[in-house]
């Protein structure tokens, strides 16, 4: 069987590096930057995708389409790529790789299939793939067929069932690693806010040291990626939901990710954060944006 050509939808800090690795393997990796932005069009650039003129060519030209983006587009996204399939009549592998709950999944998989597409359903695990220990879990119809990807660079791990697992194994790891982050920063603040900053923090350190230490590696990187972290935990709170547990505790987390991505330092780039930035000062700067808006909205702290 010859090397699969690749397609990207889209090419952003996970997309891209995805890619990256793919075609550092050897695999043509195509994308489509019609209407991209000059970032995203960078991140394609250095990772050497090809750019497909349009959203039919891309379909065309792909064996395999992973699909990577925030979580609210996923489904407008499927749909447009289903609408350039039947357009094309394309034999293509839809590989949903968002972070959205086994009920959108299953809605995506239905859409690419009614259009004559294959589906598979991926959750990523992990950062970028830029070094190892990024895991992609995959399940539904598709999956083995996916899972031959795994011989250019990537670590694809078969999951038995149908469609949905591989989502739902996303949904319960980020509700730990973003859900237990948006804990920790809310009550950092709050800390901050009270004045109780430093008394907290010397309990902190007599009690849970590996939570406290997992906050300060990841806390200083979350601020430019929280607004894709917002639909994120509002599908963890869909699929949480539809188990008929409560909803409440991710939606609260994807609160937590929307008052920081409306902060100067939520509005950064991944490229342009403060990498001096650690995890204090991470808490003050979002200390001081939340006396900001409360003073706007004439409440006080």
């Amino acid at each position: 069987m010859s090397a699969p050509t690749v397609g990207i939808l889209s090419p952003g800090d996970m997309g891209h590096s995805v890619g990256a690795v793919l075609r550092e393997h050897g695999l043509r990796v195509l994308t489509c930057l019609a209407g991209r932005s000059e970032r995203t069009r960078a991140l394609a650039a250095g990772a050497g995708f090809e750019d497909a003129p349009s959203l039919e060519d891309l379909v065309r030209a792909a064996d395999v389409l992973l699909c990577i983006l925030v979580p609210a587009a996923a489904l407008d996204t499927a749909r447009q790529v289903a609408g350039a399939i039947g357009a094309t009549d394309a034999d293509v592998l839809y590989v949903d790789c968002n972070a959205i709950a086994p009920r959108t999944v299953r809605e995506i998989g239905g859409v690419i299939a009614a259009a004559g597409g294959r589906f598979a359903d991926a959750g990523i695990i992990g950062p970028p793939p830029r070094r190892p220990g990024t895991r992609i879990y995959t399940s539904g119809p598709g999956a083995a067929e996916f899972a031959a990807l795994g011989a250019y660079g990537l670590d694809i791990r078969p999951l038995d069932g149908d469609s949905g697992q591989a989502s739902g194994l996303k949904m319960c790891y980020a509700a730990m690693t973003k859900g237990v982050q948006a804990l920790g920063v809310e009550l950092l603040v709050a800390a901050r806010a009270l004045g109780l900053a430093g008394a907290l923090d010397a309990e902190l350190r007599d009690g849970p040291s590996d939570v406290l230490a997992f906050l300060a590696r990841s806390v200083p990187t979350m601020p430019p990626k929280a607004h894709r972290w917002v639909g994120e935990m509002e599908e963890i709170a869909i699929c949480f939901g539809d188990l008929g547990l409560t909803p409440g505790i991710l939606a609260g987390a994807a609160d937590l990710y929307r008052f920081v991505a409306a902060t100067p330092i939520g509005r950064e780039t991944p490229e342009g954060r403060d990498r001096d930035r650690d995890l204090d000062a991470t808490v003050a700067a979002l200390a001081t944006a939340l006396v900001e808006r409360t003073a706007v909205e004439g409440r006080q702290v």
